[in-house]
C-alpha cells in the first residue's frame, strides 16, 4: 500500500513539474494568431495574462473580423529616419489611419513597466500618438528596441508603447517585409494581410 502511495506521489510530482513553466508556476497556454501575407505566414503569441487590456483589444479585432483588408504598410529602418535622433526598426500594420467603421474606441495605455514586457526582437506592440490613443494599428520590432519602453526617448512623452505579444513563427517574413522598397517609410506597395485568425 505504501509503495502504491509513494508511486502515486512521485507520478503527481512529475506531472506537476512537466506542467510547470521555467519559473515553476503552472504553464498556461497563451492565445496565438496567424497573420497571413503573400510573403509568408507569421504566428504571434498574445500575452493576455500580462497585458490584458492591449491583448484583449487585439483579439477582439481578430475574433470580430475587424482586420479585414489589413496590410503591412510601413517599414522603419536605420536609414529612413532623417528627422529622428532616436532610431528604431519596426514594421507596422493594421487597417490604416483612414476612417473606418471597423475601428474600435481607443484603449488605456499599458506601459512596459506595468506589464513587464519589453520591446525585444519580434515583440508585437501597439502604435499610438498620445497615451491612451491606441486602436487598431500594431507594429513588430526588428531587433531589440529599448527606446520604445517606458522611459525610452523615441516618444517625447516618455511613456513608451504597449507591448502585448511576440512572433513565435515567421521572423524571416518580418525581415523580408522590413527590407521591401519604401518611400518616406511607407511600403510601395503595401503587403496585404488576407487574414488574421486564431490558431489554437
Amino acid at each position: 500500500m505504501r509503495r502504491a502511495l509513494r508511486a502515486t506521489a512521485i507520478l503527481l510530482a512529475a506531472c506537476a513539474f512537466a506542467c510547470a513553466g521555467l519559473d515553476g508556476r503552472p504553464e498556461t497556454r497563451l492565445p496565438r494568431a496567424a497573420i497571413e501575407t503573400e510573403l509568408g505566414r507569421l504566428v504571434v503569441e498574445i500575452d493576455a495574462g500580462r497585458a490584458p487590456v492591449t491583448a484583449g483589444n487585439f483579439l477582439r479585432y481578430v475574433d470580430e473580423g475587424r482586420f479585414e483588408s489589413a496590410s503591412f504598410y510601413r517599414t522603419v529602418t536605420s536609414s529612413n529616419q532623417p528627422k529622428n535622433e532616436v532610431k528604431i526598426e519596426v514594421i507596422q500594420g493594421g487597417i490604416g489611419w483612414v476612417e473606418s467603421e471597423r475601428r474600435l474606441p481607443p484603449i488605456p495605455h499599458e506601459t512596459t513597466e506595468a506589464t513587464g514586457l519589453r520591446h525585444l526582437d519580434g515583440v508585437l506592440s501597439m502604435a499610438r500618438s498620445e497615451p491612451g490613443s491606441a486602436t487598431s494599428e500594431f507594429f513588430i520590432c526588428v531587433g531589440d528596441q529599448p527606446e520604445l519602453d517606458l522611459g525610452g526617448r523615441r516618444n517625447p512623452d516618455g511613456q513608451g508603447f504597449a507591448a502585448f505579444g511576440r512572433v513565435v513563427e515567421g521572423m524571416d517574413v518580418v525581415r523580408a517585409i522590413h527590407a521591401l522598397p519604401e518611400k518616406d517609410q511607407m511600403l510601395d506597395p503595401p503587403v496585404p494581410i488576407p487574414s488574421i485568425a486564431r490558431v489554437r
